[in-house]
């Protein structure tokens, strides 16, 4: 009975709406209810979401995206310090600890923004949802920069947190801002767009262990992170002058302390030209789907 009263009732309501209704209407609201978004030359809309989703993606582990490796370099500190003596040892006229300070620093920074790329890229692979990421109206271009920026904000995440904690132990003052600014930002587009490249070419996570291994860590370690390379000497004195890591470290410890190893404007070409042809090389990976695309 409640059942046939319902139907009549609707019934009845739908022929009401219908004599209220003129048929020539009837395009306008089909339209109205499929009306496209205009996309300008960036899509701004979609660039901010993908950038949001990363920068959340690893805000939602900060134990071990940004504690982590802010716990590791503090230890790095520590061991270094106590080991060499932190009031007897100096660096020229630098104290040993404020020489050491800027450069593990700066080593969070290429670590971290390579890892967020490369995990975010590869994962996405893996499970198969990489998909999710090339069907919205992205570009290539659009695509590269949100990834980047994701890498850079993970790195600069990590520098902040590490920097506070060796502000409370050390004298961590500022020489130069747009030294400090310029290579810790020059450096984090850097290793994002080396870690895109990474995830994009990695089919599963011994290559991107393989890349981190022999090729991050090693140019890390010897790039003047914990000591000075005019204390090198010969062949492997040069060899640290091809190693464009050291050109970050070296400029960012430059904006701390006020010297260098080397001139701060080659290390400001170098990494500015590695970063344009990194980008370049991204964008063309992702334009032709390179290991994206099934």
């Amino acid at each position: 009975m409640n059942t046939s009263l319902a139907s009549r009732a609707g019934i009845a309501y739908l022929e009401a709406m219908n004599s209220h209704i003129d048929n020539t209407d009837l395009p306008k609201l089909a339209g109205a209810s499929r009306q496209v978004r205009q996309i300008g030359l960036v899509n701004w809309l979609g660039l901010y979401t993908l950038l949001s989703k990363e920068i959340r993606r690893f805000l939602k582990v900060p134990l071990q995206t940004v504690f982590a490796p802010m716990m590791t370099t503090m230890l790095f500190l520590a061991i270094f310090t106590l080991a060499f003596g932190s009031g007897e040892r100096y660096v020229g006229d630098i104290p040993y600890a404020n020489f050491l300070g800027p450069g593990l620093i700066m080593m969070s920074v290429i670590q971290n923004s390579f890892a967020n790329t490369s995990s975010s890229i590869l994962i996405s692979k893996v499970q198969g949802n990489i998909v999710d990421i090339l069907m919205p109206p992205l570009s290539a271009s659009e695509l590269t920069f949100a990834f980047a920026l994701s890498g850079l904000a993970r790195g600069l995440t990590v520098a902040v947190a590490v920097s506070f904690c060796m502000w409370l132990l050390i004298d961590l003052t500022v020489y130069s801002w747009a030294a400090v600014l310029y290579f810790v930002i020059g450096a984090g587009l850097m290793l994002s767009l080396l870690g895109s490249i990474g995830g994009i070419i990695s089919d599963k996570f011994d290559h991107m262990a393989a890349m981190t291994n022999f090729v991050i860590m090693p140019l890390s370690f010897l790039s003047g992170t914990f000591y000075s390379i005019d204390r090198l000497t010969g062949v492997w004195y040069q060899i640290s002058h091809f190693n464009p890591f050291f050109y970050m470290i070296d400029g960012f410890r430059y904006g701390f302390i006020g010297t260098s190893d080397s001139s701060i404007w080659v290390g400001a070409v170098v990494i500015a030209v590695i970063d344009i042809i990194l980008y370049l090389v991204v964008w063309l990976l992702i334009k032709r789907g390179y290991q994206l695309k099934a």
